[in-house]
């Protein structure tokens, strides 16, 4: 059974996804900055995150927000909103049909309750820490493949990694020895979710920050898969003591081991320390 918090999280999830629904045939008249080197957001970004923080200040008046364009706001110390209200914005710029809304309430530096919503493919992924994830009301769990080969992998290559980019090419060229191949979907929230949902046997990329994993972990987890750094390490706070980017890798319990083996064997964990 949903617990009440996911429910008010699924209720904002939605209301900024009407957001982003409403807006994506507009996009010429969308104001867009570049927060960083080809790292753009918009004021359509904006306008979701404060749906979502709208919805769920009404049943949490107390709560803290940690949010990827609002950054920090509420009271320290009590539960903490993880918000990426478009995870994909590239993609949602460029009118790529792939984008997600993506929220974790978080306690101590641990996601409890997770909620990412594709509003294209109307696919809601839920999950509670201790209860399972859940995919449009079926429990889904991560793939079973037993090791790399003839696996399906996702991965990122963030605009402020790319100083580490011909370290992670060369883990890709290794990799393509076994895997069946690789895609880069542009979206690290619903990479997680699909590998929670057995679509993506693995996951593994640079430089993620909260907003961008602290739902999807929880996914992952709760279906049975493993999360960590590429050291085989925890992932680390996901809130405020966090922000800066980390490595993290996902998949089931054997392959995720694997691949973490092979991303040490070539040298990508190594530029990334």
């Amino acid at each position: 059974m949903q617990k009440p918090v996911v429910t008010v999280m699924v209720k904002a999830a939605r209301a900024a996804g009407g957001v982003l629904l409403r807006n994506m045939n507009k996009l010429d008249a969308i104001n867009v900055i570049e927060k960083d080197r080809m790292d753009y957001a918009s004021d359509v970004d904006e306008q979701a995150e404060q749906a979502v923080i709208k919805e769920l200040r009404r049943a949490y008046p107390d709560a803290a927000f940690l949010g990827e364009e609002g950054g920090v706001q509420g009271k320290k110390g009590g539960s903490l909103f993880v918000i990426d209200p478009l995870d994909g914005t590239s993609n949602y710029l460029h009118g790529i049909p792939h984008w997600c809304v993506s929220i974790a309430l978080v306690e101590n530096g641990e996601p409890q309750h997770a909620v990412i919503f594709d509003p294209l493919r109307n696919e809601l992924f839920t999950a509670s820490k201790g209860s399972g994830t859940v995919l449009n009301d079926r429990r889904v769990r991560v793939s079973e493949r037993k090791d790399l080969n003839g696996a399906m992998l996702a991965t990122g290559f963030p605009p402020r990694e790319r100083e580490r980019a011909p370290a992670q090419l060369e883990c890709v060229r290794e990799l393509l020895r076994s895997i069946e191949d690789v895609r880069r979907t542009g979206s690290a929230a619903l990479d997680l979710a699909y590998v929670a949902c057995g679509r993506f046997d693995g996951y593994f990329e640079s430089g993620v920050k909260p907003w961008d994993i602290a739902a999807g972990a929880l996914l992952v987890r709760e279906a049975g898969g493993r999360v960590c750094d590429f050291k085989g390490a925890a992932t680390g706070p996901m809130d405020t003591r966090g922000i800066h980017g980390r490595a993290l890798l996902a998949g089931n319990q054997k392959l995720s081991a694997e691949l973490q083996k092979l991303i040490m064997q070539s040298g990508f964990a190594a530029a990334c320390a």
